[in-house]
C-alpha cells in the first residue's frame, strides 16, 4: 500500500443543544457516568498490538509537518453524549488536543466529546474472534459517532480474507478505502513482518509521508546506539590510518637521513 491522496477528515460536531446546555449550567453533571470498569478483555497479541500503536507516536512523533498535538491511546472510552453510553475501542487517535494537566478530575478521566469539541480522527479495532461486532455493530456506532476513519485489523482472519481493511466516513457512511494513508493526519498504517517484545508475527505500524516506520523508543535507541557504534568504529580505523600514515613516514625520513649519511 502506498500513501496516496485520501478524503480530507471529517470532525463530528459537538450538537449545538448540549454546547448550549454547558454554558448555561457549567460543568456538567456526569456523575452517573462510568468511566471505567476495570475489567480485564484482551489477548496477549492485541496488549502488545495496541502498545505498538501508541507508544511510537508518542516517543517518536511530532505532530507532523504542523507539529499538532494529539491523544492515542488504547481501551479508552469515547462518549458522544451525555448519556454515557461509549464505545471503547482498541486504539484512537484524536488531533489538536491534549490531555488535561487535572487529568484525575472525572471530566478529564475519559474521552468526552463535548470536553475535546471534536471526535477522534481515526478509530482502530483489532479482532479477536466473531463475536467483537467491528464491521456490523461497532462500524455503525463510530459511523454515528462521525469518527472520519475506521480501520479494522484481523490479523487471524476471523471476520474476512482481508487482515487490514480501512473505511472512510462519506455521506454518514463508511466506503472502503483503497489507501492507508491519512492525508490529514499525515500518518499511515502498513503491516509489518517482524519481531516485537520478542515475538515474531504480522503487526499494524503506523509510516509517516516519507514511508518510514515511526519507530519505538527500544528501536530508536537501538538505532543511536548502531550509530554511535559504528561512528566509534570509523574514528579507530581513521586512528589507526593515521597513524600507519605517520609510522612510514617515519620510516621514510629515517631512509632520507641515512642515504644523506652515505653520500
Amino acid at each position: 500500500m502506498n500513501p496516496e491522496t485520501a478524503a480530507t477528515t471529517v470532525a463530528s460536531p459537538i450538537p449545538e443543544a448540549m454546547m448550549s446546555a454547558e454554558m448555561l449550567i457549567g460543568e456538567l453533571d456526569i456523575s452517573h457516568i462510568v468511566t471505567e470498569d476495570d475489567t480485564p478483555v484482551d489477548n496477549l497479541f492485541s496488549e502488545k498490538q495496541q502498545r505498538l500503536l501508541t507508544e511510537p507516536l508518542y516517543a517518536n512523533w511530532d505532530g507532523g509537518t504542523r507539529r499538532r498535538t494529539f491523544i492515542v491511546a488504547a481501551n479508552v472510552g469515547l462518549y458522544p453524549d451525555i448519556g454515557g453510553n461509549p464505545v471503547v475501542p482498541d486504539v484512537f487517535l484524536s488531533m489538536d488536543v491534549e490531555i488535561a494537566e487535572d487529568w484525575y478530575a472525572r471530566r478529564h478521566r475519559t474521552y468526552f466529546f463535548w470536553e475535546f469539541g471534536k471526535a477522534p480522527e481515526i478509530v482502530i479495532e483489532i479482532v479477536s474472534n466473531r463475536e467483537g461486532g467491528e464491521d456490523t455493530r461497532k462500524m455503525a456506532q463510530y459511523a454515528r459517532m462521525g469518527i472520519a476513519h475506521y480501520v479494522i485489523f484481523d490479523p487471524t482472519l476471523a471476520l474476512s480474507d482481508q487482515m487490514l481493511r480501512i473505511y472512510e466516513l462519506r455521506h454518514q457512511q463508511y466506503e472502503q478505502a483503497e489507501t492507508a494513508w491519512f492525508r490529514g493526519v499525515e500518518l499511515g498504517l502498513t503491516l509489518w513482518e517482524g519481531s516485537y517484545e520478542g515475538k515474531e508475527a504480522t503487526w499494524l505500524r503506523w509510516f509517516d509521508h516519507n514511508r518510514d516506520l515511526i519507530p519505538t523508543g527500544a528501536e530508536s535507541t537501538a538505532r543511536a546506539e548502531q550509530r554511535a557504534a559504528e561512528a566509534e568504529a570509523r574514528a579507530q580505523q581513521e586512528a589507526a590510518l593515521r597513524r600507519a600514515v605517520e609510522a612510514e613516514l617515519e620510516r621514510l625520513r629515517a631512509e632520507i637521513e641515512r642515504l644523506r649519511s652515505q653520500a
